[in-house]
C-alpha cells in the first residue's frame, strides 16, 4: 500500500487518524501498532511472521546485551548483527551472487546455475538499518533499551516510516516511543497534514507525470535516442526521483507529526548543490547520517592517513550503492559518486569555491549522469545510454505537451529556487513552525486544501503511480 493510492488516502488514514485520536492516551501506541501491522500485511503478509520473529529475537538478544558486561556485551551485539545483515543478505544478495557465480561459471565452460528466486520484503533494507541502530546505540551507552517489547516493535514497525524511511535513529524518538504529549497539538497536527499533502503533490503531480515521459525514453533503443532526448530522459528521470523520493518522505514526516512523532528531515533542496560532498549533505539525509555514524567513523573517519580516507570514501559510497540494489550499475552508482567525493578532497571543492553559484551547475550535471546509472536496468544498458547523451546526434527533441512543459518548468523553480538564500530560509522556517498565527494558520489550511483537491484529482484520473523507493 503506497501513500498516495485512494485504498491509504480514502479509506486506510481517515479511520486510522479517526480511531488514534478518539481513543486515551495509553491506547494511542497499541493503535498505531496494529495499523502497522495491517499496513505491511497489505502488501507482505507473506514475509509478515518470519518479521515478526526477528524482531523477538533482537528485543531479547539486546535485553542480553545491556545487561552483560566485557566480553559477553560484545558476543550479543555481534549475534544481533549478523541476526539483521544475514537476513539482508540473503533476500536482497542472494539472487545477485547466484548470478554471478551462473555467469562466471558459465564462461569457465561449466553449466549455468539454476535456482528459486529468492523475493525481496517489503522495506527490509530500511529496517534493517533501524534494527541495527537499536543494537548499536543500545551497546555504545547511547540509550537505554526499551522495557516495553511493544514500544520496541512500534519503533521498527511504525509505519509512516517504515517501508522507505526516513531512518530514524533509536535515539531520535526513543522519548517519543513513551510519551509525545508536547507534540500533540493543534499547530503540530495542522503542520504535519500540510508536511503530508506537499508531499503528495510532489509526487503526483510532479514525479508522475516526468516519470511517465522517463520511463518512455529510457524504453527506447540507443539507436533511438538522440543526444538531446537522451539528456531529456535523463533530466525527467533526475525530477522525478527527487520529487518522488522526497515527497514520500514529506509524506512520512507530515504523518508522523500528525500523530506526535518528530521525524528527522530526509532532502534539504539537493539541486542547489555547488559539490557532491554538499549534495550528500542535502540528499537522503538520515542514510549518510546513518553511513557516517555507523560506518564511516568506525572504519576510522578523517582520523587516518590521506590514502586511508580516500579509501575510506569510496568504501563507504560503494556500499550506498550496493544498499540501494543488488546489480551492478547501483554499485557503479556509489563508486561514480565515490569517486568525486575523493576528487572533491583533492581540488574540486577549490574550483567550486571560486565558481561561487555557478558551481550548481556542473554539479547538477554530474548527479543527472548519475542517475542514468541508478535509472538504468543494468550496467550496460546505462554505458550506452550514456553514449548516446554524450556520442548521439543533435537534431530536434519530438514533440512533448504542454502539461509536460509546466511540469518540467515547475519541478526546475521548485528545485532551483533555494539556490537563493531568502527563499531556503524561508521554506526551512515555514517546515520547522511549531506555531501559527491565526493568519498563516489560514493560509495552511487553504492551500492544503488546494494542494489535496488537485493532488486526488491526478490519482482518481491516473493509473500511473509507482514509487521508486519501494523496491529498496
Amino acid at each position: 500500500m503506497v501513500f498516495s493510492s485512494t485504498l491509504f488516502l480514502f479509506y486506510f488514514l481517515p479511520a486510522f487518524l479517526l480511531v488514534y485520536y478518539l481513543v486515551p492516551r495509553f491506547l494511542k501506541n497499541a493503535v498505531a501498532l496494529t495499523a502497522s501491522l495491517l499496513f505491511y500485511a497489505w502488501g507482505g503478509i507473506n514475509f509478515l511472521a518470519l518479521f515478526l520473529g526477528s524482531v523477538v529475537l533482537n528485543f531479547y538478544i539486546i535485553r542480553l546485551m545491556d545487561a552483560a558486561v566485557g566480553w559477553q556485551k560484545r558476543i550479543y551485539l555481534i549475534l544481533s548483527i549478523l541476526l539483521n545483515v544475514g537476513m539482508l543478505f540473503y533476500f536482497k544478495y542472494a539472487n545477485f551472487f547466484l548470478e554471478n557465480v551462473s555467469v562466471l561459471n558459465t564462461a569457465l565452460g561449466g553449466e549455468g546455475l539454476t535456482w528459486e528466486k529468492v523475493v525481496l520484503p517489503i522495506g527490509i533494507s530500511f529496517f534493517t538499518f533501524e534494527k541495527l541502530t537499536y543494537s548499536i546505540d543500545v551497546y555504545r551507552g547511547v540509550n537505554k533499551p526499551l522495557r516495553s517489547f511493544w514500544d520496541f516493535m512500534l519503533y521498527i514497525m511504525l509505519f509512516p516510516k517504515m517501508i522507505a524511511g526516513p531512518i530514524v535513529r533509536f535515539h531520535e524518538i526513543a522519548d517519543q516511543l513513551t510519551d509525545r504529549a508536547a507534540f500533540e497539538t493543534i499547530d503540530h497536527k495542522l503542520a504535519g497534514l500540510f508536511r503530508f499533502v506537499l508531499g503528495l503533490a510532489k509526487k503526483v503531480l510532479i514525479a508522475n507525470t516526468l516519470g511517465q515521459e522517463a520511463d518512455r525514453i529510457f524504453g527506447l533503443a540507443p539507436a533511438e535516442l538522440s543526444a538531446p532526448l537522451a539528456w531529456m530522459g535523463a533530466v525527467c528521470y533526475t525530477f522525478q526521483i527527487y520529487f518522488d523520493f522526497s515527497g514520500y518522505s514529506d509524506m512520512a514526516i507530515g504523518l508522523g507529526r500528525m500523530i506526535g512523532f518528530q521525524f528527522p528531515e530526509n532532502f534539504n533542496n539537493p539541486y542547489v548543490s555547488r559539490s557532491i560532498t554538499e549534495f550528500w549533505q542535502r540528499w537522503h539525509i538520515t542514510l549518510g547520517r546513518w553511513m557516517r555514524d555507523y560506518l564511516y567513523i568506525p572504519l576510522g573517519g578523517n582520523r587516518v592517513s590521506t590514502g586511508r580516507l580516500y579509501a575510506n570514501l569510496w568504501t563507504v559510497f560503494i556500499l550506498s550503492g550496493f544498499w540501494h540494489g543488488a546489480a551492478w550499475n547501483f554499485i557503479a552508482w556509489g563508486a561514480f559518486h565515490g569517486l568525486f567525493l575523493v576528487l572533491d578532497r583533492l581540488f574540486l571543492l577549490r574550483v567550486s569555491k571560486r565558481l561561487g553559484a555557478l558551481s550548481i551547475i556542473p554539479t547538477f550535471l554530474v548527479t543527472v549522469v548519475g542517475w542514468v546509472l541508478f535509472r538504468a536496468e543494468s550496467l550496460g544498458a546505462a554505458q550506452a545510454y550514456i553514449h548516446q547523451m554524450f556520442g548521439g546526434s543533435w537534431v530536434a527533441l519530438p514533440y512533448f505537451t504542454l502539461e509536460f512543459w509546466y511540469t518540467l518548468l515547475l519541478a526546475f523553480l521548485f528545485s532551483f529556487a533555494a539556490a537563493f538564500p531568502l527563499v531556503e530560509r524561508w521554506e526551512l522556517g515555514v517546515l520547522a513552525a511549531h506555531r501559527w498565527s491565526k493568519a498563516s494558520m489560514l493560509a495552511l489550511s487553504v492551500t492544503t486544501a488546494v494542494l489535496l483537491i488537485l493532488s486526488t484529482s491526478y490519482i482518481i484520473g491516473s493509473n500511473f503511480n509507482p514509487f521508486i523507493y519501494f523496491r529498496f
